[in-house]
């Protein structure tokens, strides 16, 4: 008879907690051991290379380390769930340690007598024991007819001979069993009075919480695509950036964005107070806006307080609305990159990325490079372009001597080696080469046709051999942000041909750009070089590419043992005629009369020689328009 077993039970959710408890403890004390010990100053980017990067890097180190990192809703929700978990596992482990084993038959204990209790002792334990749980006595009780049951079998195991001399030598009144089984449920749930309970518990968890969950992750996860930016953000990108987008429109275009919709809607009247009253402040900056809706306005004004670098007059709930959209900004700037590079886009795709470098260092069209040093303000500015040596922006300035740099007079010393390190130091210089090639090609021409590759190499210059580039020096961006470089490669008509960002952090970079050489003649392309995280250090090269004539080229002769390789049929076509000729055995008996008057034979030879035909003639038909995934190909007009 199968039993309900509490030590089961117990058994059975013991185990199954400790797939949750221990990973789940594993993961906490992890993060709190990071959160206080595991963790260095650069791991979580707070490196302060200037005195510019002090507050940044103190601001990371205050949120990335200590409690406040610990403060995250997730964690201390999965805190608070794995503390209970772990209450209910002492209390299981307990009640585990003291009913014994699991479904253990003892005529004793269930007859609540002591184990050297004689023949009267047993008597009258076994009669109260059975008027107690007697079925006429309790009626409609599975649980006490169990228990009437068990007070039986525990009477004969003690009183016959045969039973007892069983339950001697195997533990069991009826004599050896081969398996014993019981149901690790508690036995609570035989109660009666339980009923309603219990069906009540299994409908919410079955046709609640379950689909409730399932539902919940499906819809969350639908929503995404690359790079964790949402489907709903590619298509406004799609819907509002065209071929000629304006830099000044991409604010309020990045602010449309679906990640900020739910986050950016005012809620209360003094948040859109305080929104108006921002943008009196920044109105005078800001494209006249394309759409009116409150998320859009927002999230516009926002962004060009931190352009405008004005977010000291942000209160501390905008900063935080504003700090959230920043954090997602590199992913959404590469999305709307990803979304130019599909419109084929060139001038548009260029904007982005000089959106996203005003993003990370906190400046707008009209301002100068140069408020990407430290402690530069317009005032200095105004020193600098008043100077006899022209020097408008940063590779010009870091191009005088030391002595020749103006607006710096009224720097403290310690102001002016930070300067001049982060011109010397921090802010890459770099140089651009770039070569067209054939791979294995014999000469340097280039017919139609042929697989080209350009070869883009970049060298920063002021980076030690061997060493590897750091974080970019954006003390206004409150993340910290890799350096990077965007490749991209188009044409003269404005026609994106590759476009892609090089993260790689040596001193000489090295990037290949494949595609077919267009139809015969001269052509020439625009290569250009674009930091993520930097205004003003661009590179722009023309690169020159002549075809020629591929009729001029040997004809291509193919080994006769290669020819021999494509009469051999496929494994496919082995398998198709062993199947033809069972199917053809199978209906010769059927179709023999039929055979009779009309013969008609095909040999194994001639369906070969016919599927060897067709099979050179798709062959053929695919050399026209193959195409290589993994290749970009150019049309243009000669």
């Amino acid at each position: 008879m199968l039993e309900y077993d509490n030590s089961a039970f117990y058994f059975f959710c013991l185990s199954s907690m400790s797939f949750y408890l221990v990973p789940s403890w594993y993961s906490i004390l992890k993060r709190v051991y990071k959160a206080f010990l595991g963790l260095t100053d650069e791991d979580i980017g707070a490196v302060a290379r200037t005195g510019a990067e002090k507050r940044k890097a103190e601001k990371l180190k205050k949120e990335s380390k200590g409690l406040n990192s610990l403060k995250a809703s997730g964690f201390l929700i999965n805190l608070a769930v794995t503390v209970v978990l772990s209450i209910v596992f002492v209390i299981l482990l307990q009640n585990v340690s003291s009913d014994g084993e699991v479904n253990s038959f003892d005529p004793f204990q269930i007859l609540g007598i002591d184990e050297d209790a004689e023949g009267k002792a047993i008597k009258k334990a076994f009669r109260t024991k059975s008027l107690q749980y007697h079925p006429d006595k309790n009626p409609n009780n599975p649980a006490a007819e169990a228990t009437f049951r068990m007070v039986a079998k525990a009477y004969e195991a003690l009183t016959d001979e045969t039973a007892k001399e069983n339950f001697r030598l195997y533990g069991n009144p009826d004599g050896k069993q081969s398996l014993a089984v019981s149901i690790g449920l508690p036995s609570i749930l035989l109660d009666t009075d339980n009923r309603n309970f219990v069906l009540v518990i299994y409908l919410i968890f079955m046709v609640v919480l379950i689909p409730y969950g399932v539902w919940t992750y499906y819809s969350k996860s639908s929503k995404f695509g690359e790079k964790d930016v949402m489907y709903d953000t590619y298509s406004w990108y799609h819907h509002t950036m065209g071929e000629n987008t304006l830099i000044k429109s991409l604010p309020e275009f990045f602010a449309g964005s679906a990640e900020f919709r739910e986050r950016n809607m005012p809620k209360t009247q003094s948040e859109k107070e305080e929104i108006g009253k921002i943008m009196s402040t920044v109105r005078s900056n800001m494209q006249k806006p394309k759409y009116n809706h409150p998320v859009l306005v927002k999230g516009n004004v926002l962004l060009h307080a931190h352009l405008l670098r004005k977010t000291d007059e942000l209160s501390a709930s905008a900063l935080e609305d504003l700090k959230y959209m920043l954090r997602t900004s590199g992913s959404l700037v590469d999305a709307m990159i990803s979304v130019c590079q599909h419109q084929e886009n060139l001038s548009t795709a260029l904007t982005c990325i000089e959106f996203g470098q005003m993003i990370t260092q906190a400046c707008w069209v009209r301002d100068s490079n140069l408020l990407q040093l430290p402690y530069f303000t317009s005032e200095e500015i105004k020193h600098v372009e008043k100077a006899k040596s022209k020097a408008n922006d940063i590779k010009s300035y870091r191009a005088l001597a030391d002595d020749q740099k103006k607006g710096m007079a009224d720097f403290t010393e310690e102001q002016k080696d930070d300067i001049l390190k982060c011109l010397k130091d921090v802010i890459p210089d770099i140089t651009v080469e770039s070569k067209v090639f054939v791979d294995d090609d014999e000469d340097d021409k280039v017919y139609e046709g042929d697989l080209c590759t350009v070869q883009v190499t970049i060298t920063r210059n002021n980076l030690k051999d061997g060493a590897k580039v750091g974080l970019a020096h954006a003390p206004r961006f409150p993340y910290p942000r890799q350096e990077a470089w965007w490749v991209c490669l188009g044409t003269k008509e404005g026609k994106i041909i590759n476009i892609e960002k090089v993260t790689s952090t040596g001193k000489v970079v090295e990037h290949k750009i494949k595609f077919l050489a267009p139809r015969v003649g001269t052509y020439e392309f625009d290569l250009h070089v674009k930091s993520n995280a930097y205004i003003g250090l661009d590179e722009k090269q023309t690169v020159s590419l002549t075809t020629l004539d591929n009729s001029v080229l040997p004809e291509y002769k193919i080994h006769p043992d290669d020819a021999e390789l494509d009469d051999e049929p496929t494994l496919f076509e082995e398998m198709l005629n062993a199947n033809v000729e069972q199917d053809s055995d199978s209906d010769s008996d059927d179709d023999s009369d039929d055979e009779d008057d009309n013969p008609k034979t095909t040999s194994l030879a001639d369906k070969k020689a016919e599927m060897l035909k067709a099979r050179k003639a798709a062959a053929a038909a695919g050399d026209d328009d193959d195409e290589d995934e993994e290749v970009e190909e150019v049309y243009a007009e000669k």
